[in-house]
């Protein structure tokens, strides 16, 4: 009798579609079983390049890794939250909100005896978890650690990436680019581009290359990802198709170039477009935003690359202006100038390798031209 009136029965919970009873008794501890039969495993972090953080669509971070590995090996998807601090994560953990922490926290910063520091991992587990705590033990070796990191630097090298390297100009003394001029000169029409940045954005993705894929699932010409390809309208199945990918390419190109209307000038526009196609529209307002804060124009692209830059700094990304976190700054602001730098190249002019800006003043360039036409006339 004792042990029939210690088991928890289930509840009924009054849904929009009636009367239905829960799965999980009500005040049950939520342990391995449970998030097994739940299929879904869920866990706090910091952002961070240690921790998680989104790249081109995809996550990554050590934290993050390490985790979705522990979830494959339980037969469960993970779901991976963000929070501004270890306070917060403490405070969702002990609230039931979560099932444990991936992210190294000193024991020494915990009090009481509801929550499990894993040693070893620095991860955190509710008390009431027996079982996860013990399949996670169980789990874990430290050469998982050197593996992940290891995956990590992989997945961010040119390696990754599976193309062929074409000619970044198939005729320069004729103007022609690549075998696929006709496609750029078309759809970048449609948003009132140069086909020659549209060109050179493409040799920067793909190399010219229809079938080049990477790590993340990026395909194409325009290493377009399968999800965009959906959100675009372009079949899956004719996402290698040249023309249909660049097609989908300068959608999307102008999908972004509504986003930054606010910025009114073209040239400088384009330049928060092709950020925001390579690392994300999110992560360029951040920038933007932590531009505004600071007392620099947000919509000069040289006043923004700076905070681009800066994201990838704890002083940065766990600003409080800042939404999305760390984001590999470097990569992207790599991206806008070497596009650009080819784009020039592609109309015969000499691009200046900082800033977008001449190297002298206008009047000082003004004489030095003079001064050449004088030496050749003479």
């Amino acid at each position: 009798m004792l042990a029939a009136c210690e088991q928890k029965k289930p509840e009924p919970v009054v849904t929009p579609w009636g009367q239905i009873t829960d799965t999980i008794p009500a005040g049950d501890d939520f342990d391995l079983d449970d998030i097994q039969r739940n299929g879904e495993l869920i866990a706090l972090t910091l952002t961070g390049p240690e921790t998680y953080y989104d790249y081109r669509g995809r996550h990554l971070g050590t934290q993050y890794m390490l985790a979705q590995r522990f979830a494959d090996k339980i037969g469960v998807s993970l779901r991976m939250e963000v929070c501004r601090d270890s306070a917060e994560m403490i405070r969702r953990l002990l609230d039931g909100e979560a099932d444990l922490v991936c992210y190294p926290v000193s024991a020494d910063s915990l009090s009481g005896d509801d929550i499990t520091h894993m040693k070893a991992l620095g991860w955190l587990v509710g008390a009431d978890k027996d079982d996860l705590r013990q399949e996670l033990a169980g789990w874990f070796n430290p050469k998982l650690v050197d593996e992940v990191k290891k995956e990590e630097a992989f997945l961010l090298s040119s390696k990754s990436v599976r193309r062929r390297v074409f000619s970044p100009m198939l005729n320069r003394a004729g103007g022609v680019i690549s075998h696929y001029d006709g496609y750029f000169q078309r759809y970048a029409s449609t948003i009132r581009w140069d086909w020659r940045l549209m060109a050179a954005q493409c040799y920067q993705e793909s190399t010219f290359d229809p079938q080049a894929r990477s790590w993340a699932g990026a395909c194409g010409l325009m290493q377009i990802m399968p999800a965009t390809a959906d959100h675009l309208g372009l079949s899956r199945a004719n996402i290698f198709n040249p023309e249909q990918n660049i097609a989908a390419a300068a959608k999307y190109l102008g999908e972004l170039e509504r986003n930054f209307s606010d910025i009114r000038e073209r040239s400088e526009r384009t330049k928060f477009v092709l950020a925001a196609y390579n690392g994300g529209h999110f992560h360029i307002r951040d920038a933007m935003a932590l531009a505004k804060k600071n007392g620099r124009n947000p919509h000069r692209w040289a006043d923004v690359e700076h905070y681009v830059l800066g994201l990838a700094q704890p002083q940065y990304y766990n600003d409080p202006v800042v939404r999305y976190g760390y984001m590999r700054g470097s990569e992207t602001a790599d991206y806008v100038r070497k596009i650009h730098e080819r784009y020039n190249g592609y109309r015969g002019v000499r691009s200046p390798r900082a800033g977008y800006a001449p190297s002298t003043t206008p009047q000082k360039a003004t004489h030095q031209r003079k001064k050449k036409y004088q030496i050749q006339q003479d």
